[in-house]
């Protein structure tokens, strides 16, 4: 899928605004995009695109030690 057919995107409220560290996160039909905030003004920007499944994988690993 092509990053630019993916909406919504939205960074957490954990980010640090001020440091630009942080990634967003959009949404496509079946998939995941993430992009980090730092490459914001790039015209090729990179994305990470992920399968739902993949991503909540993905999500349930970071959260299994909480």
């Amino acid at each position: 899928m092509s990053p630019r057919k993916l909406t919504g995107w939205r960074k957490s409220s954990h980010s640090h605004f001020e440091e630009n560290a942080c990634v967003e996160v959009g949404t496509g039909p079946g998939v995941v995009g993430v992009r980090d905030t730092k490459q914001a003004g790039l015209a090729a920007r990179p994305v990470l695109v992920f399968s739902r499944t993949a991503f909540t994988a993905f999500l349930d690993h970071l959260t299994d030690g909480r």
